[in-house]
């Protein structure tokens, strides 16, 4: 479910993109860290028991199919994601942060205390 919602944004802000002007090449990059999500959206021949997941499934598999999407996996210690939807320590939680954002500040795991 959580894909679908992931492929329904991703495309309306493609469309919103081409309505400016910017051409889009390729499809874009999708990471999930569930092994059977990404095992459900490649492999055609699989099938879900769920009315609702399978309506989600076959969406997932449209966008794939037609070029919009690229669905990899990524590990949890590596998912950048996981920093705003699970709990982490204050030391992953910077270290990630560290790769998208400009953050000034050293983290020191001996006085647990951000220092400036």
């Amino acid at each position: 479910m959580a894909t679908k919602i992931a492929v329904e944004s991703i495309e309306g802000l493609r469309y919103k993109l081409r309505m400016f002007g910017i051409p889009i090449d390729g499809p874009a990059n999708t990471f999930v860290d569930n092994n059977s999500v990404v095992l459900n959206a490649t492999i055609p021949t699989s099938t879900l028991k769920k009315k609702h997941n399978s309506i989600a499934y076959h969406r997932v598999r449209e966008s794939i199919a037609s070029g919009i999407i690229r669905i990899a996996k990524v590990s949890g210690k590596k998912n950048l994601a996981d920093m705003l939807t699970k709990p982490l320590p204050a030391n992953e939680l910077i270290n990630m942060a560290r790769k998208i954002l400009y953050f000034p500040y050293v983290y020191e795991s001996n006085e647990d205390t951000l220092n400036m």
